[in-house]
């Protein structure tokens, strides 16, 4: 899972956001490991990819726990 785009993170109800921010954690962590066990980023692409998504599900989550406020 790479690319995830706005419009589908959007879609999703929060529970669902939540999931995937801890699933694609749980992915970077596992991406870091094995650049840090080998000493080679052979998959720079992924892991910048996968950062990107975690803020993007942060945003959303960001903008509704806001919107929820006013």
């Amino acid at each position: 899972m790479l690319v995830i785009r706005i419009r589908d993170i959007r879609a999703l109800p929060d529970n669902a956001l939540k999931g995937k921010l801890n699933e694609l954690n749980l992915e970077l962590a596992i991406e870091r490991r094995k650049v840090a066990s080998t000493g080679v980023a052979s998959k720079v692409v992924k892991t910048r990819e996968i950062k990107r998504s975690i803020a993007r599900i942060k945003t959303i989550l960001n903008e509704r726990k806001r919107g929820a406020k006013k």
